[in-house]
């Protein structure tokens, strides 16, 4: 990482800690892992990006944020067994102002990696060990992994469930298909985990954006939705 990015990192994570440090006991930590394995090319990159950036923004989310009292909030992306890399470090975000910044973060972060392969199993051990080292011990704990693919690489999502303490913790998925239902089912069988756990589906990572605002409603509560796909609890 050069020094630029670096120091603009330490500055926005200062300036959100000192602008909303949570003033009571936290009611959601949330992980985003986002999925920039050899199968996600450039263009679908900056579509996962802004998408996120614009669906962190959106005035519906950011009314459930502030309804919510604020959130703790990791960002992370993902491929390989050893490809794991960070966004955005825990950071309280308690509104629009919070999650403008955390936008703008996400634009000008780049790319890590773009050729290894789908490791869901090292991804989700690692969102949960972020869990683990979150400042808060939240109401809620809840892990959001994007992803185009099944596992391919490394030890199953499952064995990352064993390993660690789930009694706490929430696992939903969003899924681009593709046009391919069967990385849906696998989702459904194998990722999600948890109280409430469930899929939010889409075709293409031109929707991404829709589909990343509905899920980010869904998990602060501000609706849900009946008919959307969900799942056993497990892998």
């Amino acid at each position: 990482m050069t020094p630029r990015p670096f120091l603009r990192r330490m500055a926005l994570t200062a300036g959100l800690a000192l602008a909303a440090a949570p003033a009571a006991a936290c009611k959601l930590a949330l992980v985003l892992a986002l999925d920039v394995s050899a199968s996600v090319d450039a263009r679908e990159y900056d579509l996962q990006q802004e998408g996120l950036a614009r669906a962190l923004t959106d005035p519906e989310v950011v009314g459930a944020v502030e309804a919510q009292g604020g959130i703790w909030l990791s960002i992370f992306e993902w491929s390989g067994a050893r490809h794991q890399y960070e966004q955005l470090p825990w950071t309280f975000v308690a509104g629009g102002a919070a999650l403008a910044a955390v936008a703008g973060e996400l634009r000008a972060t780049p790319r890590q990696v773009a050729e290894f392969p789908t490791s869901l199993g090292y991804a989700l051990g690692h969102a949960l060990n972020l869990l683990k080292a979150a400042p808060e011990t939240c109401d809620r704990q809840v892990i959001d992994v994007s992803g185009d693919g099944v596992n391919n690489d490394g030890f199953p999502p499952a064995s990352a469930y064993v390993a660690h303490d789930m009694s706490l913790v929430t696992v939903n998925g969003l899924v681009i298909t593709d046009g391919d239902p069967t990385v849906v089912r696998y989702y459904l069988q194998s990722v999600i985990q948890g109280p409430g756990a469930f899929v939010q589906p889409t075709n293409s990572y031109n929707d991404y954006e829709e589909a990343m605002r509905r899920k980010l409603l869904r998990e602060l509560g501000a609706f849900s939705y009946v008919g959307l796909p969900t799942g056993p609890q497990g892998g």
